[in-house]
């Protein structure tokens, strides 16, 4: 099952690399859909872990990912609003989406030590595909320089959340 959230994440990126393949790479306002809609669909993980696990442990961690991804979203609202660009749905984001409601339903039908060994390692491949992504295109990618200072704050700690997801799988096994 690991290995199928892990494709499932890779695939889901994948057109992040056609997008910088271009001469043009992604624009800003894409960048800002892709980043926001990963935070998202994050925090929508968070609340299923939290609907369904019962273990403290991955409860304290979903409740992380909720708080963080959200924040971090918060602010990229207030600062596209500020700068008045329009985030531009792309065939990254929606990619995103759809493989975050296949892994969705794969998730609801497991119960207890199931749901949270795949959840956290669902965690840990989301993150680190999104953190290649940010480090690998994202942020070299925008324009704006305060996006990109947004996208490298949110690096740093989407690092953070990915090595806490790593240390966690090993008792969640």
């Amino acid at each position: 099952m690991f290995r199928t959230l892990v494709v499932a994440a890779a695939m889901a990126l994948a057109p992040i690399t056609a997008c910088a393949a271009q001469e043009a790479g992604p624009t800003d306002p894409q960048i800002a859909h892709i980043a926001y809609t990963a935070g998202q669909l994050d925090v929508a993980a968070a609340r299923q872990a939290l609907k369904k696990s019962t273990n403290p442990e991955v409860r304290a961690f979903a409740e992380l990912m909720a708080r963080d991804h959200a924040a971090v979203n918060d602010q990229a609202v207030a600062l596209v609003t500020r700068l008045q660009v329009t985030p531009e749905a792309n065939p990254t984001s929606t990619a995103l989406t759809e493989a975050a409601a296949a892994t969705h339903a794969r998730l609801e039908a497991l119960d207890g030590a199931a749901f949270d060994a795949a959840y956290v390692a669902n965690e840990v491949a989301f993150h680190r595909t999104v953190n290649d992504a940010l480090s690998e295109t994202l942020i070299p990618q925008a324009d704006n320089v305060e996006l990109k200072a947004l996208l490298e704050t949110g690096l740093s700690l989407f690092q953070s959340h990915q090595a806490h997801a790593e240390d966690l799988a090993v008792s969640v096994r």
